[in-house]
C-alpha cells in the first residue's frame, strides 16, 4: 500500500462541523498480541505474549471524548484536532493535541485511524501534523498514553521514536477496561521554538 501524503489525503485541522465525523470514527483493533506488565517493588517489565484467539477491542462510546484529565496552562485559542481526509471524502483518522505551558508537554490525547486507512502511513502523517504543532508551540516532548493490549499501536508508537516512560495500574480500574494498565511513552520534540 502507497503511504500516506499530501497528494493523496488531504490534511486540515477539524472544525466544530467535523465533531460528528471524528466521533463516529471506528477506533476499535484487533491484536494477535498484548503487553503483559510484570509488576516488581522497584519497576516493571514488559512481555509480549500472544492471544489465540486474536483479541478485538471495541472502546464504549462513553469513554470516547470524554475528559482527557489534562491540567497545566493550556494554550488560549483551544488545542486543535488534525483530520486525514481520504480521496473519496471520507474520514481516514485524526489527532487531538493538548499543550500545557508549564512543563512544555504536547499530549497526544486520542489518534484514531479508520479501520481500512491502516498501513498506509495515515497515522505516521497525522502524528507528524502533531508534532509539528508541538514545535511551533515550543514543546520540549511529546507524550501519550496507551492500553497495554494495543500491542499494534505500542508498536507502531515505537517505530515513530516513542520510548516507555511510565505505567499506571489503575487508571482504567473503574471503566470497561478494567484489568488493563495504562503506558505512558515519549519523544523529545527536536527543533521546538523555544522562545
Amino acid at each position: 500500500m502507497p503511504p500516506a501524503d499530501d497528494t493523496t489525503y488531504e490534511f486540515r485541522t477539524a472544525t466544530p462541523e467535523d465533531a460528528g465525523l471524528v466521533e463516529a470514527l471506528d477506533g476499535s483493533f484487533t491484536t494477535a498480541t498484548i503487553f503483559h506488565v510484570e509488576t516488581a517493588e522497584n519497576g516493571f517489565t514488559l512481555r509480549e505474549t500472544p492471544v489465540d484467539p486474536p483479541l478485538t477491542k471495541v472502546f464504549p462510546e462513553d469513554e470516547e471524548g470524554g475528559d482527557s484529565g489534562t491540567e497545566g496552562d493550556q494554550e488560549p485559542q483551544g488545542d486543535p484536532t488534525f483530520l486525514a481526509v481520504a480521496p473519496d471524502g471520507s474520514l481516514a483518522g485524526f489527532v487531538s493535541v493538548a499543550y500545557a505551558r508549564w512543563n512544555r508537554r504536547l499530549t497526544v490525547e486520542d489518534i484514531e485511524v479508520a479501520p481500512g486507512q491502516r498501513g498506509r502511513g495515515v497515522g505516521r502523517a497525522l502524528m507528524s501534523r502533531a508534532e509539528e504543532f508541538a514545535r511551533e508551540r515550543g514543546a520540549g516532548h511529546i507524550w501519550l498514553e496507551v492500553t497495554n493490549i494495543n500491542a499494534p499501536a505500542i508498536h507502531a508508537y515505537r517505530r515513530m521514536g516513542f520510548a516507555l516512560c511510565g505505567l499506571d495500574t489503575t487508571l482504567y480500574e473503574f471503566t470497561a477496561s478494567a484489568g488493563e494498565y495504562a503506558l505512558y511513552l515519549s519523544k523529545p520534540c527536536h527543533g521546538a521554538n523555544r522562545d
